[in-house]
């Protein structure tokens, strides 16, 4: 496992560096290598596998293991402390979650491993940060949109936050500029008719498009 290579801090930066979370979502778990060959193709660096993914933790322990040094393989969905040492023993250096769980953030940091717990509320926001969380994953950031991150970066500057669900071709940029520390990115990215139909390219181009996009707007803020 290439696990131990990186500690929370080293994928944290590398998280934040590249701007981007590649969160993936398949009924098909044979589709998994070819999707993850054509994000890695298009840029992408950290990748998401989700727990509805069949067989999700031993796509993990296989990507983990034969992606290239620079891709960071996570795990996401993930809802209890036992599924939590699951994923981080089958490698994953990234543990996500739709919703803030106190034991899982303490677990991941026992292991030195990066957590974002999913959060709505200005209240869940604070109390994840103070409990431990490395991003804060803001879900689902389509109820609420860009404009709440600008407004949050007022009383909440020190706080890495990362929206998830509902950031699209059109708006990835908008939420960079408005303090957004990464873009958390599933079916705008992964397009599902994209993978039913083995057009792997659309998904490399989709990346492309994402991975141009976040660096466009950091190059307009200045970050």
């Amino acid at each position: 496992m290439r696990a131990a290579t990186r500690t929370r801090a080293d994928v944290v930066h590398e998280i934040t560096t590249s701007g981007l979370v590649a969160v993936v979502r398949l009924a098909d778990a044979a589709s998994m290598r070819a999707v993850a060959e054509a994000l890695m193709s298009g840029g992408v660096r950290a990748i998401e596998v989700t727990m509805t993914v069949p067989g999700a933790v031993e796509l993990i322990a296989e990507l983990s293991r034969s992606v290239p040094a620079h891709v960071i393989i996570g795990a996401g969905t993930v809802l209890d402390e036992a599924t939590a040492n699951a994923v981080i023993g089958a490698g994953a250096e990234f543990v996500v979650s739709p919703v803030l769980r106190p034991d899982v953030i303490e677990l991941c940091r026992r292991q030195d491993v990066a957590v974002m717990p999913g959060c709505l509320t200005p209240t869940e926001i604070l109390a994840a940060w103070q409990a431990g969380a490395d991003i804060v994953k803001v879900f689902p950031a389509t109820a609420l949109g860009p404009t709440f991150f600008k407004d949050m970066r007022g009383p909440f500057p020190q706080i890495r936050m990362m929206p998830t669900g509902g950031v699209t071709r059109d708006n990835a940029s908008d939420w960079i500029r408005a303090g957004a520390v990464a873009v958390g990115v599933g079916t705008a990215l992964v397009d599902q008719r994209a993978v039913a139909a083995r057009q792997f390219n659309v998904i490399a181009d989709n990346a492309r498009h994402f991975v141009a996009e976040v660096q466009r707007a950091r190059g307009a803020t200045g970050a």
